[in-house]
């Protein structure tokens, strides 16, 4: 018999966006978990299965990525927030309320930023692993030699998937950088009230040590984590220090 994993993938659709989203796993807590720019469920592939014996893991699609249809435009991450939280709200409705614990990766903390602040009975624990964009470094062209510079020294499995799902992206991905740069993430997180984890790649080059301090610091009740010799694409890599760091957090909730 096979011990991969069986999988329920939906697709659900909310202001004229749909997201698909994958679950595996049963337990008292409910892990969304939220892909950055250029991505999609894929990139938590391995993070899925070292979280899913103590919880319910929920991979999305957000609009625009992954196996989802474009929308009619590209959604900024507040929208893609709302877009979340309505699908949340609809898998949690007429059960027992589990611990809901968000998870965005880059681009995803951005968005799991905004549904944590504008949509605080759906988040209870708030995870933040490499979040971008920094003030004084939104630009496409930083942000992009920033990335290169970051995947060059990974293996070819995480340059393999990241291109990939690049690809996957679509024409409009330009517009979905532009969508990530005017967003402010330290804006946002003063509106938190969930506790939070903010966890680092030590060689995070897209993620500086100082911008992730003062996002932690902007948090109400956040603290910050580093994962040693990595970079940005950590959980692709190699997700178990992650998860770890995760498992650990929780238990002190």
């Amino acid at each position: 018999m096979s011990d991969a994993p069986t999988f329920a993938i939906e697709r659900f659709t909310h202001a004229g966006a749909t997201l698909v989203a994958q679950e595996s796993g049963e337990g008292r807590d409910l892990f969304v978990l939220i892909h950055g720019i250029g991505m999609g469920r894929s990139a938590f592939a391995e993070l899925e299965g070292l979280l899913d014996d103590i919880g319910r893991v929920v991979a999305v699609d957000l609009p625009g990525y992954g196996e989802t249809p474009e929308p009619g435009r590209v959604l900024s991450m507040a929208e893609n927030a709302d877009v979340v939280a309505a699908y949340l709200s609809d898998l949690t409705s007429g059960e027992e309320s589990p611990r809901i614990v968000v998870l965005g990766h880059s681009m995803g903390a951005q968005v799991a930023l905004e549904v944590a602040a504008r949509h605080p009975h759906l988040v209870d624990a708030l995870v933040l692993v490499g979040p971008t964009v920094e003030p004084g470094a939104r630009s496409t062209l930083r942000q992009l030699w920033r990335l290169i510079r970051d995947i060059i020294p990974e293996s070819p499995r995480v340059i393999a998937v990241g291109a990939r799902e690049y690809l996957r992206a679509g024409p409009r991905l330009l517009a979905k950088v532009r969508a990530v740069m005017v967003h402010r993430p330290e804006d946002t997180a003063r509106q938190v009230t969930a506790p939070a984890l903010v966890i680092r790649g030590e060689r995070d080059i897209l993620v500086p040590v100082e911008w992730a301090r003062h996002l932690t610091e902007a948090l109400p009740h956040a603290c910050l984590r580093e994962v040693a010799e990595f970079g940005h694409e950590t959980m692709i890599r190699n997700a178990g220090p992650t998860a770890t760091l995760i498992r650990e957090f929780l238990a002190d909730q």
